[in-house]
């Protein structure tokens, strides 16, 4: 994602009409000036987007360590004029910049002194400005949710698990899996929590005392309940509690020796840091570049150096120096080991992250858990969408942790109708969490049409609260389910719904489960086709999105894979438009970039359709350019869900659960549970930095009903970023752009940020 990242600072920059450098070989080219510090153009960061890594280079450098290696950096800036500093990069080299700043005119003094400047240089350039950018696969940077280039090392780690899972349950395998992470155990504890591993070992939260008996007993209960293999997962700077190191050699002999299972290591190593950039990453870089050029714009000698960063859904700027300051407060908790404080320490995402793999992965023996003798229903509605399972197992294993039975319906209101309802278990999940589509089944009936017959269901079953997990029609089902309260009793129990659909269009919530994955499957296409016209000069490719009337996919997608324009309903365009990017397109075939990418969301305009886009452009660009069009069609519901979705799944489910067993006190009266109220029917959604519960009935207002979107969608403030990035001029509007805030010390009672 770093890639992104620098295409975002230099094409922002060149859009406000700065001057913009590249430093390459990062402190080790500011040391050595020379080649290594170049003027760039719009140009220079064409097609980087999907390359793994830096184009500009990465160095640990020992001379910037040194005051004259710092010294010879200076003076290599002021000769060309540089006093705005964009560092990519983790805590070390942020921590480095903000000495560099610190030290700024003190070195410029020096220069001035051994007479290499002038005194007219020291004032000209008396202040340097820095931002940061968090650059850093562990996600070990406190204050962010999430760093550059961290949701691309989960995807690397959970394609292995899932290749690792098939020759695992062949040969009834024990695999022991090393992620990395010397300091930090944010990798190893979502792709547990993405994959459902059996057990896992990270630096903040060392096992108790006698772990390896307890670890044994629980792989040996898995093998009993017909499981067939076992997934452990070992951050490499995982510890005990006197802080030795437990090693994935160690996990192995162990349970060779107690249990003499066949188990082999899997150490992924550099594998993790590689690959193409998930379309998370690259729009995170993208919004960070942006939001970082702004911040320099805005930097005054009065601001401390910040850093830019994401709070749930939310940009954000932080006092670099305090959010260093708390990342090595981490460390030195872990150290002394205080690992209850470091867990807190990391933030409300990597606690919730740990508290959520602690509830699902250890089912409690029968004689342990609280009998409530509530059953709660869970079914899908809708289209299919990756992470649908995920959700729908967390919701199991925490409604079973809570003392409820729980029911599975298959085919959503359909089958609910029908009577297709059966309990299901802690055991019948297991694996769930990477199977794509909806393996309950579902449908887009809306239950009106059944209403007595599911009344008729919900009484013979006594199902005391439904979770609804699904698309637009899962929200159109709870409305009509609560309006017919009137007429039905059985009606009158808590419901809630999790928003899960590929168009990302349920109102109420930023995210929905399987957005993310249908994502990636356009980010990658988009960068085959972008491939394939790398050979042949001068083609235009126009694609066709998924989405309904919602736009996310085609303006999403169009950010994630560079496009030059994105058609949908949300923006109103008309022939002038069309005409206008030709006309861009015919100017870019001029320059050394000769190919074009257009993306149309399948119902942006009832006239202006694909076909009708694609002979537009093929006759006017005649001579200049060609075309081409891909329908990207069913694929986008399809594929194993990406980690966001698994994580996002089962953690916003899990919450929903909870939600439930609140209710079911709260409304259990007189031997029966009675819920009428608004309240007792919501949608848990993502909204900026939190996780919200929102009653259908007041989401009406916020709904465009004839087009099934919000009437508001956050992401529409991204248009223009996609624009700028374009080379379209049009005014970007600052106004929701972060002010520089403080670090908070999150108590655990706060709300949980949708981050992951």
């Amino acid at each position: 994602g770093m890639n992104a990242a620098v295409r975002a600072v230099v094409r922002m920059g060149i859009y406000v009409k700065a001057k913009v450098y590249f430093v390459y070989e990062g402190y080790q080219g500011m040391v050595d000036g020379g080649d290594n510090i170049v003027e760039v153009s719009w140009e220079s960061v064409s097609s980087i987007l999907q390359v793994g890594g830096t184009v500009i280079g990465s160095a640990r450098c020992k001379s910037f360590r040194t005051r004259e290696g710092r010294l010879q950096a200076a003076f290599n800036l002021v000769q060309r004029g540089i006093t705005n500093l964009c560092v990519i990069g983790g805590d070390g080299s942020l921590t480095g910049a903000n000495l560099f700043r610190e030290e700024w005119s003190g070195l410029l003094e020096e220069l001035a002194r051994e007479g290499k400047i002038d005194e007219d240089a020291v004032k000209k350039y008396a202040y340097l400005n820095i931002v940061g950018m968090v650059g850093s696969i562990d996600n070990d940077f406190c204050g962010t949710d999430m760093t550059i280039g961290t949701d691309s090392a989960l995807h690397r780690i959970i394609e292995v698990v899932d290749a690792i899972m098939t020759t695992a349950q062949s040969h009834q395998r024990t695999f022991v899996l090393e992620v990395m992470g010397r300091h930090c155990g944010y990798l190893a504890l979502v792709s547990a929590l993405a994959c459902g591993a059996d057990w896992v070992f990270i630096p903040e939260y060392p096992p108790e005392e006698g772990w390896e008996d307890s670890m044994c007993v629980k792989l040996s209960e898995n093998r009993a309940r017909k499981k067939r293999l076992n997934i452990i997962i070992v951050a490499e700077g995982a510890i005990d509690c006197h802080n030795k190191p437990i090693t994935s050699e160690k996990v192995k002999d162990l349970v060779v020796q107690r249990l003499g299972f066949d188990t082999r290591v899997t150490i992924l190593g550099h594998v993790q840091r590689g690959g193409t950039p998930s379309a998370f990453d690259r729009i995170l870089a993208s919004r960070m570049g942006v939001e970082a050029v702004l911040a320099l714009l805005e930097a005054t000698p009065a601001t401390p150096a910040c850093v830019v960063s994401l709070s749930g859904n939310q940009a954000v700027r932080l006092p670099l120096m305090e959010c260093v300051q708390m990342t090595q407060e981490v460390q030195k908790a872990m150290d002394e080991g205080r690992f209850v404080e470091a867990v807190r320490l990391r933030g409300r995402s990597f606690e919730k992250n740990l508290n959520t793999y602690k509830l699902l992965s250890h089912k409690k023996p029968d004689v342990e858990l609280p009998k409530t003798n509530f059953n709660v229903a869970v079914l899908n509605v809708g289209a299919p969408a990756a992470g649908m399972n995920a959700a729908v197992r967390a919701a199991v294993r925490v409604g079973i942790t809570e003392g409820h039975k729980m029911f599975a319906v298959i085919d959503g209101f359909e089958g609910f109708a029908r009577g297709k309802i059966k309990e299901i278990s802690w055991g019948d999940v297991g694996g769930w969490t990477g199977q794509g589509g909806s393996i309950l089944g579902t449908k887009r009936t809306l239950p009106a049409k059944y209403l007595e017959k599911i009344a008729d269901q919900m009484r013979t079953n006594n199902i005391n609260a439904l979770m609804v997990i699904g698309g637009f029609e899962a929200y159109l089902g709870l409305l009509e389910l609560s309006a017919a309260r009137e007429k039905y009793d059985e009606f009158c129990v808590p419901m809630v719904m999790v928003p899960a659909t590929v168009s990302n269009n349920v109102p109420g919530s930023d995210f929905s489960i399987g957005a993310d994955t249908a994502l990636n499957t356009i980010t990658d296409t988009c960068d085959r086709i972008k491939q394939s016209a790398s050979g042949t000069k001068r083609r235009v490719f126009i694609i066709e999105t998924m989405g309904g009337y919602c736009g996310y996919l085609a303006n999403m997608g169009a950010l994630a894979a560079g496009a030059d324009a994105a058609y949908i309903f949300e923006e109103q365009f008309d022939i002038r438009e069309l005409q206008a990017n030709v006309e861009h397109l015919t100017e870019k075939m001029k320059t050394s970039i000769q190919r074009g990418l257009v993306l149309r969301n399948e119902n942006c305009n009832e006239n202006y359709t694909t076909d009708f886009i694609y002979q537009l452009y093929s006759e006017e660009g005649k001579g200049v350019f060609d075309c081409r069009k891909n329908v990207l069609g069913h694929m986008q519901q399809g594929g194993a869900p990406s980690p966001f979705d698994r994580n996002f799944g089962t953690k916003i489910s899990a919450k929903a659960m909870q939600w439930i067993s609140k209710k079911l006190k709260e409304t259990y009266r007189k031997g029966k549970v009675f819920a009428n109220t608004d309240d007792s029917v919501c949608l848990l959604g993502m909204r900026r930095r939190n996780l919200v519960f929102q009653p259908v009935a007041e989401l009406k207002t916020e709904t465009d009903f004839v087009h099934r979107i919000p009437k508001e969608q956050w992401w529409l403030k991204l248009r223009p970023l996609m624009k700028i990035l374009a080379k379209y001029k049009t005014s970007y509007d600052v106004s929701d752009s972060g002010q520089l805030e403080h670090v908070a010390m999150h108590s655990p009672k706060e709300a949980e940020t949708g981050a992951i």
